[in-house]
């Protein structure tokens, strides 16, 4: 299992379009993969899920991969965070 922690830094946190981004890009992985925020974690294949969470910016997010890509995940996952999500 691979895990990394991440400060959400796009202004309006992960709304509809970043969590739809998110998802698709976790879809891309074979890993079970989840996201948390505190105690509260989603699948980050589930839209609603990660919805759910009410991440906002500054937030600090754990992403979580177990599997066969794990790393491959990980990387792909926080540099869509780091890019802000292509917003700014």
């Amino acid at each position: 299992m691979k895990t990394t922690k991440i400060k959400i830094k796009n202004k309006v946190g992960i709304h509809a379009r970043p969590a739809s981004k998110f998802v698709s890009a976790a879809g891309a992985f074979k890993s079970t993969i989840t996201i948390a925020k505190g105690s509260s974690s989603a699948s980050a294949k589930s839209i609603t899920r990660i919805l759910s969470l009410r991440i906002e910016m500054n937030d600090e997010v754990t992403i979580s991969a177990d599997g066969e890509d794990e790393i491959a995940a990980i990387d792909s996952l926080t540099k869509l965070i780091e890019s802000k999500f292509g917003e700014e």
